[in-house]
C-alpha cells in the first residue's frame, strides 16, 4: 500500500518559507555526473530479472519499488557496506567487438545488491558490475559472459517523492527509504516526531534500511535525508500520526 502525503510546514518549525509558504529545501544545485572509469561486467539471474529483485540493499522487490530490473550488484569496493545502494551508474560496453552489441547507447542501472567477494571478479580491489541479465543483454552478447565496460555515476531520475516504509515494532523501528532522486544513495537520515521525539539520527541497519530504538508511534513523522553529495531533503510530516507498520508513505518532493 502506498500513501502519498504532502510535506507540511508550520510556524513551529525552523525551516524557512517562501512568501507562498513552500518549504525551502537544503538542496544546492544538482547532482553532477562523475568521470568515466574502466571496469568489467557480468550478469546474474534469469532473462526476466528473476533472482535479482532483492538482495543486500534491503529492497523487498525492485520491480514493485520502482527500480525495475535495470539493476546491478556491485563489487565490495563499490558497495561500501551499503553506502552505494540506490546510486545510479551509466554503463557502456567497450573494446570487445565480439562481446559488445554494436551501436548501442549506454545503459543506466541502479545499485541494488552486492556481488559477493567470493566471486573472483568481485574481490577487492576490483571494481565490477554484475548486471541483471536483462540489463546485460541490452549492451552485450550473452555468449560473451564478461565484457569490459566504462562506467560513471549519474543522477537518478525518479517520479514522485521519496518513499518511507517502517517495519519492526515500537521499540525497534526499521525504515526502508526508496525512490531517492539526485545522487540516489543515502549517507545519513534523521527523524523527528510532532510531539516528544526530537531530531534523532538514525543508523544504517543494512543497505537502505535505517534503524532507531525511539518509540515513533502516535506522532506524525518528518525525515531528513542526506545523500553522498551532502545535499539534503526534508520530508515534513510525511507519515501521519496514525501511520501503520508496513505501509509505504510517499513525500510530495524529492531531490
Amino acid at each position: 500500500m502506498l500513501a502519498v502525503v504532502a510535506d507540511v510546514a508550520n510556524a513551529g518549525h525552523a525551516k524557512p518559507l517562501t512568501p507562498g509558504g513552500r518549504v525551502v529545501h537544503d538542496n544546492h544545485g544538482k547532482f553532477t555526473a562523475g568521470p568515466w572509469k574502466p571496469a568489467h561486467a557480468t550478469f546474474y539471474g534469469g532473462r526476466d530479472g528473476s533472482g535479482t529483485t532483492a538482495g543486500a540493499c534491503g529492497y523487498k522487490d525492485t520491480r514493485e519499488q520502482g527500480y525495475g530490473v535495470q539493476t546491478v550488484a556491485v563489487s565490495t569496493v563499490l558497495f561500501g557496506d551499503g553506502a552505494a545502494c540506490g546510486g545510479c551508474y551509466e554503463v557502456r560496453c567497450v573494446d570487445s567487438p565480439s562481446g559488445c552489441k554494436p551501436d548501442v547507447a549506454a545503459l543506466v542501472v541502479t545499485a541494488t545488491d552486492l556481488c559477493p567477494p567470493k566471486d573472483k571478479w568481485c574481490k577487492p580491489p576490483q571494481e565490477h558490475f554484475d548486471l541483471s541479465m536483462p540489463a546485460f543483454l541490452q549492451i552485450a552478447q550473452e555468449k560473451a559472459g564478461i565484457v569490459p565496460i566504462s562506467y560513471r555515476r549519474v543522477a537518478c531520475a525518479k517520479q514522485g517523492g521519496i518513499r518511507y516504509t517502517i517495519t519492526g515494532n515500537k521499540y525497534f523501528n526499521m525504515v526502508t527509504i526508496t525512490n531517492v532522486g539526485g545522487a540516489g544513495d543515502i549517507a545519513a537520515v534523521s527523524v523527528k516526531g510532532s510531539k516528544r521525539v526530537k531530531w534523532t539520527e538514525m543508523k544504517r541497519n543494512w543497505g537502505q534500511v535505517w534503524q532507531t530504538g525511539e518509540d515513533l508511534t502516535c506522532e506524525s513523522l518528518t525525515f531528513r535525508v542526506m545523500t553522498s553529495d551532502h545535499r539534503k531533503a526534508t520530508s515534513w510530516h510525511v507519515l501521519p500520526a496514525d501511520w501503520k507498520f508496513g505501509v509505504t508513505y510517499q513525500a510530495s518532493k524529492n531531490f
